[in-house]
């Protein structure tokens, strides 16, 4: 009989799907990647997606795998799934969608809502939080399907997140992760379980808990791969698909991350900061931490939505000439944006950029816009590609700054995971600006590491958890600060990046008075 000793990963991103094959030291043995258009829109601020564009990647990602011959998959002990986060999916009673999904960065809302019960009302009246949770009301998805496509939301037999939608085509059950759950649902982040019946969030969103699945911890089993998902996808039928979590904290996982001192960056569309704490504390207050991959750990994160999407910004709007000679080169246009950059000094000649492109719930605030000050003559598209890339780094050195007040703990260095830290610009301009090492993890799948791990755990294949991340991540290339760069962004930071959106706050909240943008 064949050892089982190897784990199949399926990471299923924004833009890509990748079925990725790691053995027990965490070295990838094998990956097929498969794009997909990340969304489709039929109003401005709309991202939908048809589910089954996301199932159809994943059977072909799997099927290549075991078409180059180079992995026996009678030695696959397990399957670990790890997703985008927040894309939510309608199932009628045969288990078929109900309408395209709701994408994690569609941006529709419903306003005009019914209040919450009075008890309710005068307790976040008397915390100061009624604006969270109206946010918390007009951003779930269940209330616009609820008010918009009332038949849809009556055919609706469950509500699931992509991953669980995934796990019912895998193996025909209802489950999903406990690490999985972050979106707008009635879900208890501080307990990891769905809210008590008394909770406000199930008077606040139309949703009764029959339409959700059964959640389970990390490491546990999922369900088994049905004959008909094996005869897609090639996976061998029976095998256990193991619970990992969203692709974030899988990412954390994945970088060794698993101690409150080591901060872990993600340079995704979404930028974050995240540590994995074993306590429950936000970040921003009434903001929660989410699920760890961990079992029974919280990670503890802060935001920039819409982060490295400003990277794509600029290469559509400003880098033809870079896209041209990259496939000329046949290389990828941000390493001839790492050159566009390389003779800027740090601070960009005082180019100070605050990516608050997209209004959030607490900081920044509805109202919030993204900032650009100090323009001179000297400036010219390079300077700003560095600003844009400083001034990422700034605000997850302030989320950072916000984790240890809350924690008490200080981060003491650094894991950067995520397409940015592919450049080395990046890499050496987070090192400076924090004034700590950037460390890239071995290995640039982290999201599918991570799910790895909580597979191997859920198998027995490593001792326990901890043992699990010590044999399967390891420190890849250290950039150390420079200290006479830190001193320079040092300032920047405190005397005016700090101070910028308290300063502009006003011209924000009236330029959306004059335009009414955003809402």
């Amino acid at each position: 009989m064949k050892n089982k000793d190897l784990l199949l990963s399926i990471d299923n991103g924004t833009q890509s799907l990748r079925a990725l094959v790691f053995d027990l030291n965490g070295q990838l043995l094998a990956k097929e990647r498969v794009a997909f258009k990340p969304y489709f829109s039929e109003h401005p601020g709309w991202a939908e997606q048809h589910p089954e564009i996301f199932w159809q990647a994943l059977c072909k990602a799997c099927q290549s795998l075991w078409c180059k011959g180079n992995i026996d998959k009678e030695r696959i002990a397990g399957v670990a799934l790890t997703t985008q986060r927040g894309t939510v999916i309608n199932l009628d009673t045969n288990g078929k969608p109900l309408r395209p999904a709701i994408l994690w960065l569609d941006q529709r809302k419903t306003y005009d809502l019914p209040c919450l019960s009075t008890p309710w009302k005068l307790l976040f009246k008397i915390l100061h939080v009624t604006d969270t949770v109206e946010y918390f009301q007009r951003e779930a998805e269940a209330n616009w399907i609820r008010v918009c496509q009332p038949d849809v939301w009556r055919k609706t037999h469950k509500f699931l997140l992509l991953s669980g939608y995934l796990t019912h085509r895998l193996t025909g059950e209802f489950t999903d992760s406990v690490g999985c759950q972050v979106g707008y649902l009635p879900f208890d982040y501080r307990r990891l379980q769905w809210a008590p019946t008394w909770d406000w969030k199930w008077e606040a969103l139309p949703i009764d808990p029959a339409l959700l699945p059964r959640l389970v911890d990390p490491g546990r089993t999922l369900g088994r791969i049905t004959v008909a998902a094996a005869k897609a996808t090639g996976i061998p039928a029976g095998l256990r698909l193991v619970a990992a979590a969203s692709d974030k904290a899988c990412e954390v996982i994945g970088s060794g991350a698993l101690d409150p001192s080591v901060g872990c960056l993600s340079y995704g569309t979404t930028a974050t900061i995240n540590v994995t704490h074993r306590k429950y504390v936000s970040a921003i207050p009434f903001v929660p931490a989410y699920p760890s991959a961990a079992p029974d750990y919280h990670s503890i994160e802060v935001q920039i939505y819409r982060g490295y999407w400003m990277v794509t910004w600029f290469k559509e709007e400003f880098g033809y000439q870079e896209q041209q000679e990259a496939e000329k080169r046949g290389v990828a246009p941000e390493v001839l944006f790492d050159r566009l950059v390389e003779k800027i000094p740090p601070g960009s000649m005082g180019l100070v950029l605050q990516p608050y492109w997209t209004p959030g719930v607490r900081l920044p605030g509805p109202e919030a816009k993204g900032g650009i000050i100090g323009f001179g003559d000297v400036h010219t598209r390079a300077h700003l590609y560095r600003a844009i890339l400083e001034g990422l780094a700034y605000a997850l050195r302030e989320g950072k700054e916000g984790i240890e007040r809350r924690t008490g703990i200080p981060i003491t260095s650094l894991r950067v995971s995520g397409g940015g830290s592919q450049s080395r610009i990046a890499m050496q301009l987070t090192a400076d600006v924090f004034g700590l090492p950037a460390i890239r993890p071995h290995i640039y799948e982290t999201s599918g590491l991570g799910a790895a791990i909580d597979a191997a755990y859920g198998l027995d294949l490593h001792t326990d958890f901890k043992t699990a991340v010590s044999a399967m991540t390891r420190v890849g290339e250290v950039f150390e600060p420079n200290i006479k760069s830190h001193h320079i962004y040092d300032a920047l930071y405190r005397d005016i990046y700090k101070i910028m959106y308290n300063r502009l706050k006003p011209l924000y909240e009236r330029i959306r008075e004059i335009t009414g943008y955003p809402k």
